[in-house]
């Protein structure tokens, strides 16, 4: 797999990513690499940079939600209005609504397991529903200073998009679990994050806030402008994702479907976690029967395929997750292709990081890079990749 460089170079030259990096994991033996900048000025990349990873913070949120779910703090089943009252005047919009005050009350709350599986009826800033406008219009999560807890009192005032349970829709819904989560632990998310996840995963370089050292090693972000083919600062369009609060340094901040920074290392550490439960020094981080409820479709299949796109787009050229169900906090393959893959799982994030983990072939690998609506076909070669080696 050493010569990946060379499939992933043309991205380099063609100039629609300034750098890219990426760690493998086959059996016992590890493949990494790094090509171009960290930024439009030419400064080189190196190894084990730093990087926002955007959505990739989800998948550890559910992990400590599933931590707390076998030890019996909280039940999948159970109501978000049980651990965060400011839901208790919850509604939802009416069949057909035409304005955000058309709403009726809701047949039920959603629950944990709503929420894991992006079936509780929230919806995104970014997607192109009467939710996603308001949320955009009320400033959500736009804010580099406000507390998690402040962002969800501004949520809570704001309808659901359909009865909990009847959709599936990509949602701000792990944010809410990011704040049950300090609120049965009693504790900031950051702390549970480090003491349960990131200390014996032995992650030293992920977290919501960066020191000096570690603000050298940060990729710069960018956005793919496709018809001048060029990288552009991300600020194109405030309702996309990009002009959401990340701020580089701060006590306070913390999020659940953004929000942390890490390396590929790190989040490695986190990929090869997920095959047993363990982590390297052998350390129970969450039991093998849950990893594989979590990693197994969860969602109707009259959900199925699901599709994320922005507002601003009406039909998407292709539907990545043609092939995939959702399970607690990640994508899950279904259908078996040339590669025998059924059953690998992963996510990515908005700025084009990605990981896959695949148990069945004993596969972890992390792609990293910083280019919003990057070009899909850089993730598919590099899965294409890896498989055909292996």
């Amino acid at each position: 797999m050493n010569n990946i460089f060379s499939l992933l170079e043309k991205y380099i030259h063609s100039k629609k990513f300034h750098g890219l990096e990426w760690i493998i994991q086959h059996k016992e033996n590890k493949y990494s690499g790094c090509i171009g900048s960290y930024n439009l000025e030419k400064d080189k990349l190196i190894n084990n940079s730093i990087y926002r990873i955007w959505s990739m913070t989800k998948p550890i949120i559910s992990i400590v939600i599933l931590q707390l779910i076998e030890e019996k703090k909280i039940n999948i089943t159970d109501p978000i209005n049980k651990f965060l009252p400011i839901f208790n005047d919850l509604k939802v919009l009416k069949e057909n609504a035409k304005t955000i005050y058309e709403t009726k009350n809701i047949i039920q709350y959603p629950t944990i397991q709503n929420l894991l599986l992006h079936t509780a009826g929230f919806s995104y800033n970014f997607l192109d529903d009467l939710i996603g406008e308001e949320y955009h219009n009320v400033g959500l999560f736009y804010s580099n200073e406000n507390t998690l807890e402040d962002e969800i009192k501004i949520l809570s005032k704001v309808p659901l998009l359909y009865e909990p349970g009847t959709r599936w829709v990509y949602s701000v819904s792990v944010d809410i679990l990011a704040r049950i989560i300090e609120v049965v632990e009693n504790n900031s998310l950051q702390e549970v994050l480090k003491k349960r996840i990131f200390q014996p995963l032995e992650m030293h370089n992920t977290g919501f806030s960066l020191n000096k050292d570690q603000q050298k090693k940060l990729v710069k972000s960018y956005h793919y402008e496709t018809p001048a083919n060029r990288l552009v600062s991300p600020d194109v369009n405030p309702r996309y994702i990009s002009n959401y609060g990340y701020p580089v340094q701060s006590e306070s901040f913390a999020r659940g479907g953004i929000g942390l920074y890490s390396t590929p290392e790190d989040y490695l550490s986190f990929a090869n976690m997920l095959h047993t439960g363990l982590s390297k020094k052998g350390e129970r981080i969450i039991s093998f029967d849950m990893l594989e409820l979590a990693t197994q479709n969860q969602i109707s299949q009259s959900f199925l395929p699901f599709e994320i796109k922005n507002f601003d787009i009406t039909q998407l050229d292709e539907n990545v997750f043609e092939s995939y169900g959702w399970g607690y906090g990640f994508r899950v393959n279904m259908k078996n292709t040339k590669f025998n893959n059924v059953g690998e799982f992963g996510w990515g994030g908005a700025a084009s990081t990605y990981f896959i983990v695949d148990r069945k072939n004993s596969i972890s690998a992390v792609l990293m890079t910083q280019v919003f609506q990057g070009d899909l076909s850089l993730q598919k070669d590099f899965y294409n990749y890896i498989y055909s080696q292996i």
